[in-house]
């Protein structure tokens, strides 16, 4: 692989912002970096000139069922390989695979196709995003907040089932969603815990006590916040009120604009505060396609206008790309840095992968994505190799 110095006119890694900075990578990770003027051009090594913008970490989306036309439950390494090609052009750098509630036979089946493309993903030399883990929604969710989750799928929390979906994994499970109000819940959530994964609430009726239990337990997430969970009211705060006042939990956001209000966002990014907020896509197969009817696990969904839906009417996902959440989290008054944490050091710290994703430092993967004045992606680079 080559030696690649990359002269932006700004950097943000994102704690630190550097004006006429230098990135040097070598062999897919961040050898050096700093102010440009200080820092020596390798022999045989090619600068690239991007003085009029700003270098910053690769994306991370914790939350994803596909793209490209492609879905993570297909399993197969040719439908992984289309939501990771798709991904990347729009500068998510890594991910975790998102399942959707199905039978425990086909979400073994595809857990385990997962696996193995995780396990072989870096054998070819295209620059795609990388699979972290894989991220479980479903089938441990409340059928009253189910959204379009398949109900003759969802489950009480079963530590045995969970058991046998972590064999599937082969070590690559990172986060269950549950709803915590359930029979069963918290054993299931001490199980998960001990298998090394984050725990997040989402798909939840939980009243506020039972939400600080599940919290009182481990969990340290929220599924996106206000969608498929029981509403706030002043007298009832439920799960969203736990979620607001518990700062050891982080929350989702779908910053689409269309799955929660510009109001609704504020007051989530003022309660939580930039340290606390990861933007997600939860983007379906039909991210990055125009508007027709696409797949969502086994659940056949229709876009319209860019917008998801079943045959219910119900929101499906989305389309939303992560250049996009960041340009409307900032339309909203936040500071770029702030923003850019949202979608970079905070999902990495989630996953305890913070000094190799989610931030430029010496030493980490050469995840990096260059941004013009309006903040539309023009470069992006995977573990050092440039995406077409």
């Amino acid at each position: 692989m080559t030696t690649t110095l990359v002269h932006a006119g700004r950097m943000l890694t994102p704690t630190t912002e550097i004006t006429d900075a230098g990135i040097l990578i070598r062999d897919g990770v961040i050898e050096e970096l700093g102010l440009r003027e200080g820092m020596r051009l390798p022999d045989g090594a090619e600068e690239i000139s991007a003085t009029d913008r700003t270098a910053m970490p690769g994306f991370v989306d914790v939350h994803i069922h596909g793209a490209g036309g492609r879905d993570v439950m297909e399993g197969s390494a040719e439908a992984l390989a289309g939501v990771t090609k798709t991904v990347a052009r729009h500068g998510t750098t890594s991910f975790v695979a998102t399942t959707v509630t199905a039978s425990p036979d086909d979400t073994i089946r595809s857990v385990e196709g997962i696996a193995r493309y995780i396990s072989q993903q870096h054998e070819t030399d295209d620059a795609r995003a990388e699979v972290l883990g894989i991220h479980f929604e479903g089938p441990f969710l409340s059928p009253a907040r189910r959204g379009v989750h398949p109900s003759e799928w969802l489950k009480l929390p079963s530590a045995q089932l969970l058991e046998k979906f972590l064999q599937a994994a082969a070590g690559n499970a990172q986060i269950l969603t549950i709803a915590p109000e359930l029979l069963g819940a918290m054993p299931c959530i001490d199980a998960a815990r001990n298998a090394g994964m984050v725990v997040a609430v989402g798909h939840t009726d939980a009243t506020y006590e039972q939400t600080r239990a599940a919290i009182a337990h481990g969990v340290r997430h929220a599924v996106h916040v206000y969608n498929a969970m029981r509403p706030f009211s002043h007298r009832d705060s439920g799960v969203i009120g736990a979620v607001f006042t518990s700062p050891e939990v982080s929350a989702e956001l779908i910053a689409d604009g269309v799955h929660v209000d510009e109001a609704a966002m504020k007051v989530l990014l003022q309660a939580k505060g930039a340290e606390r907020m990861i933007l997600i896509s939860d983007g379906v197969s039909a991210t990055g396609m125009p508007d027709g009817k696409y797949m969502l696990g086994k659940i056949e969904v229709s876009v319209s206008g860019g917008i998801c839906r079943n045959s219910e009417g119900k929101l499906a996902g989305s389309t939303l790309t992560l250049d996009r959440a960041l340009r409307n989290i900032v339309g909203l008054g936040i500071p770029l840095a702030d923003a850019m944490r949202m979608l970079t050091l905070n999902p990495a710290a989630l996953l305890g992968i913070e000094f190799k994703k989610g931030a430029l430092r010496a030493g980490a993967d050469a995840d990096i994505v260059l941004l013009d004045e309006g903040l539309q992606l023009t470069n992006v680079w995977v573990r050092g190799a440039a995406v077409e």
